[in-house]
């Protein structure tokens, strides 16, 4: 049997086709471990690439510092629950702050009001078949953004405080919404630049562009002045965008937050988002402001049906038929 042994040929290893995968499988190995090896951050694909700013980019979340200690919690009673982490830890031991009692205590977080408002506002939105955005100026630690991007609601947050962002982006990862929340290091104003806001140390839900309105609750706590960037909303918030509600909680700096929306807010009728803006006459006057010109600019927007709640005004418009 002649042909019953043959000899085997060499492999020729460096064929081009076998260069060819080898170099194709090396490339998918290195994407597959660069897709792996870091999440993604959640501001560099907002909202689905839904949105394109020119204005201000967005905060990166994944590239910032990471504070510590962190204390995070679930907040009691909300239809839809959420977690946030704190900034404020009070004054250790001897009075710390409230839900630091309460998670020793094995209790939750005690609800924000705010948080229980903008989830019944956008309830209602909801059940009416209404779809769009809740813009948060002076955001804080995201008692207000998490409310709503727990309802599944798109947030465009606001907030200049460097150590409240720290939190926020905890709370983006906490509460699983990276697709849902943008972030700004900004404070929402009448115009692009900068402007000094006055932080109390260990009192981050205290600042104020002024120093006198930083001070008015807790005047004992040293202040710092810091440089932060401004921008109006009209430089941020698409035409073609709808805002359910834009909710401004920014110690009297309030006026120039909403002369810097007077695009969004001249929309029509239900167009035009719903508003709750903190409306505390002692510290509009520390930023050389009135609760009068406030409601005058509104009602020159079409907003003249406003409501008092507590320290805080909800303006709507009526539909023109």
């Amino acid at each position: 049997m002649p042909n019953a042994w043959k000899r085997d040929k060499p492999t020729r290893l460096l064929s081009p086709k076998f260069l060819f995968l080898l170099f194709s499988s090396t490339l998918i190995l290195i994407f597959i471990f660069l897709s792996s090896s870091r999440p993604s951050n959640p501001n560099y694909f907002a909202l689905n690439n839904r949105l394109c700013f020119h204005a201000i980019s967005p905060f990166d979340c994944f590239n910032s510092p990471q504070a510590h200690p962190v204390i995070a919690s679930t907040v009691e009673g909300v239809r839809y629950p959420f977690l946030f982490s704190l900034s404020d830890f009070g004054t250790l031991p001897d009075k710390p702050h409230k839900n630091i009692v309460r998670i020793l205590k094995g209790k939750p977080f005690r609800k924000p009001d705010i948080s229980v408002t903008v989830q019944d506002i956008l309830e209602k939105a909801k059940t009416e078949g209404r779809d769009g955005f809740f813009v948060d100026v002076g955001a804080n630690v995201g008692m207000a953004t998490f409310a709503a991007s727990a309802m599944g609601f798109p947030v465009l947050a606001f907030e200049p405080i460097f150590e409240n962002l720290q939190k926020i982006c905890e709370g983006i990862f906490f509460n699983r919404v990276t697709n849902l929340v943008t972030l700004f290091e900004a404070a929402a104003s009448d115009r692009l630049g900068n402007v000094t806001v006055h932080k109390l140390v260990g009192r981050l839900d205290n600042s104020a562009i002024s120093a006198t309105g930083a001070k008015l609750a807790f005047k004992s706590n040293e202040e710092v002045a810091i440089q932060v960037r401004t921008v109006p909303l009209d430089e941020v918030i698409p035409e073609s965008e709808r805002v359910l509600l834009l909710k401004i909680d920014v110690q009297g700096w309030e006026y120039h937050v909403l002369k810097g929306a007077i695009k969004l807010l001249s929309r029509k009728g239900s167009q035009a988002p719903y508003l709750i803006y903190e409306e505390d006459e002692r510290l509009l006057e520390a930023s050389n402001s009135t609760s009068k010109e406030i409601r005058d600019f509104l009602s020159s927007v079409g907003y003249n049906d406003c409501t008092k709640h507590g320290t805080d005004a909800h303006c709507t418009k009526k539909d023109v038929r």
